[in-house]
Formats: structure tokens, C-alpha cells, sequence
């Protein structure tokens, strides 16, 4: 299947123009926000996806893809049942590692922090504006856990939508928001030759530092 002739036009600029040091606003959030914006004028799918990896209490690590809800200064914000696998894992080890894959137009975003549970209200006020299907999957769902067949997360899904005929769907007290706090961002972007260009910032005490690190 052959590429949108501007995602390869948009991906060939960005590794002719590199990225210097001189292209770097002061907070990591300013050029993530920028580069988050470029990714879906370029008409990237589920530009908001991340991959999240965490490590297990027996020390296997674990990867999966989520959607990042919500960033500011304090971190960035996605939402889960507390008792999956990586609600576990978070649990057990809060240090988590951020992967933004906008391998389509030559760019990668990577962050390391710490992971910590949003409070139960932002948790509730975010689960309010979900569809509602999406909120009886949540409160069906035995997240990561071995389920015997479909149609039986089909039948609770059934319930409970009978259950809350005519009523909000709450939101389950197993299920909550983490909002990742980083000590470290970085900016990757593709150059020919895989002479690419990575730059990162790292957190000293109140203030980021900017690192360029080889490729």
C-alpha cells in the first residue's frame, strides 16, 4: 500500500532540517505539544498513542499501546484498570518508560518517569466523557486476566448495561488515570545516513538540562 505522497514529502523535510539545538523551547511539553500537532496535520492515526513499559514484580518487562490523555508540566496523563497487568506492575515499580512511535514523518519521542495515580476525582471527571460503551468495556472488563470466552465478556457487558438502563455508568473503583512525571525527554528525529539527531532533556533539580547524545 503506497504512503500519502505529503507523509513522505512532510518525513524527507524533517530529516533534511535536523534538529538543532537552537530549535529547543525551554520545557520539554513546548516541542511535544509542536510535535504532537505536526504528527496529526501529517494525518497520523491515533497520534496520541504511546507505548507504555513497565517492569513486573518478577522482573519481566511488559509493553503495551495506550492513548495519552492529557499533558502538562507535571507530566503526561493515560487511563487503565488499576489491576492489569501494567496496574500491577506500576504498583509493584512506579519507573515507566514513553515511547511516541511518529516513525511516518521521522520523529520518536521518548520519556522516563515516574508513574503515579491521578486523584479519584480526575479519574471519575475523565471516565464521565467517555462513550458509553467505552464505560461499560471498562467496568466489564477483567483487565488481563484469562477470560474463559468472548461471549461471556459479552454477557457481563449485557448486564451491566441492563443494570444501568436510564443511569449514568459509575466509574469502577478498580479504574483510574496515572499521570507520568519525567525526569528525562527525548526528541529523536531521523536523518539520512542514520546520522540521526537526539536531543534530551534531563531534569536538574528545578530546571531541564539539554543533552545531544549520539546516535
Amino acid at each position: 500500500m503506497t504512503e500519502p505522497p505529503d507523509l513522505a514529502r512532510i518525513r524527507e523535510a524533517n530529516r533534511g532540517h535536523g534538529l538543532a539545538r537552537r530549535d529547543l523551547p525551554a520545557r520539554p511539553i513546548e516541542l511535544w505539544r509542536r510535535w504532537l500537532a505536526d504528527a496529526r496535520s501529517a494525518g497520523l492515526s491515533e497520534a496520541n498513542a504511546m507505548i507504555v513499559s513497565t517492569v513486573d514484580p518478577d522482573g519481566t518487562p511488559s509493553s503495551r499501546t495506550v492513548l495519552c490523555k492529557g499533558a502538562d508540566d507535571d507530566g503526561f496523563v493515560f487511563f487503565t484498570n488499576y489491576l492489569s497487568r501494567k496496574g500491577m506492575a506500576l504498583a509493584d515499580e512506579p519507573r515507566v518508560s514513553l515511547l511516541f512511535p511518529w516513525h511516518e514523518i521521522a520523529r520518536q519521542v521518548i520519556v522516563s518517569g515516574a508513574a503515579v495515580p491521578t486523584s479519584r476525582s480526575e479519574s471519575e471527571a475523565y471516565f464521565a466523557t467517555r462513550a458509553r460503551g467505552a464505560q461499560l468495556s471498562a467496568a466489564a472488563s477483567e483487565q488481563s486476566q484469562v477470560l474463559d470466552s468472548r461471549d461471556r465478556l459479552e454477557q457481563r457487558v449485557a448486564e451491566l448495561a441492563a443494570r444501568y438502563d436510564g443511569t449514568d455508568v459509575p466509574c469502577p473503583p478498580h479504574w483510574g488515570g496515572y499521570r507520568v512525571r519525567p525526569w528525562a525527554v527525548e526528541f529523536w528525529q531521523g536523518r539520512n545516513d542514520r546520522l540521526h539527531d537526539r536531543l534530551r532533556y534531563r531534569r536538574s533539580d528545578d530546571e531541564w538540562v539539554v543533552e545531544r547524545l549520539n546516535p
